[in-house]
């Protein structure tokens, strides 16, 4: 560990009236931590390809999130005009710099204007790319770091999420690992956000209302050619 953390995590365990570990436990826990043991996965997780799409998009459906199946990233462009013609908003959006979205070929829109970076006050619309999608709940997981700012996900009324197929996996489980598996033992994002459907709350006389604390609209975009990660 850095100097500073033990300073904070050594004033935690004192405060707390915890000794220091023992060699043989700290081993034990290094151990686990290098080799992750998943926990029970539902049987409606453990489903082939095809049958994850389909319940990640009936799953996403149910809580108010919409969604279009298309067939690559070329067809990125045209499906979010289609989106923002729908909804009668402006033809401009704010966009991550994920190597994802770099790939889409957004001059194909000549009037589609596209800004990049995180999130200002008057953008109502923001383009992200999701790491991974969890069938069983119809969630989307998105990753915090220097091409995806976390602004973009709760700031703008309206989410626009890029999601390749490729990337939805049956259960929390799964998407832990695939991020374990791509960031390499102990690294972790800054932020893991868990987005299932548009920010909602009911805590007023239990009358649903979304865009409480986020976007009011959550449109799903499924890509089905190979995009790697």
């Amino acid at each position: 560990m850095s100097g500073p953390r033990d300073q904070v995590l050594t004033a935690i365990r004192s405060a707390l009236g915890r000794r220091v570990l023992p060699e043989q436990a700290t081993a034990a826990l290094d151990r686990r931590l290098a080799q992750p043991a998943a926990n029970v996965v539902p049987a409606r997780g453990r489903l082939p390809l095809a049958e994850r799409i389909e319940l990640f998009v009936s799953e996403a459906q149910r809580v108010n999130a919409t969604t279009a199946r298309l067939p690559d990233l070329q067809a990125v462009p045209g499906a979010v005009m289609a989106y923002l013609r729908q909804a009668n908003l402006p033809a401009a959006v704010r966009a991550a710099t994920d190597p994802l979205l770099q790939a889409v070929p957004w001059s194909s829109e000549p009037l589609l204007q596209v800004a990049h970076g995180r999130a200002q006050g008057e953008d109502v619309v923001s383009v992200c790319a999701a790491f991974a999608g969890v069938a069983e709940t119809g969630t989307l997981v998105l990753v915090s770091d220097a091409h995806n700012p976390v602004t973009l996900n709760f700031l703008p009324e309206n989410h626009i999420v890029v999601l390749p197929t490729s990337r939805i996996v049956g259960a929390y489980e799964e998407a832990w690992q695939r991020l374990r598996g791509t960031l390499g033992h102990r690294r972790m994002p800054r932020a893991v956000n868990w987005i299932t459907g548009p920010s909602r709350t009911a805590d007023i006389e239990q009358t649903l209302l979304l865009g409480a604390h986020g976007p009011k609209q959550l449109h799903i975009l499924l890509v089905d050619a190979d995009t790697g990660r």
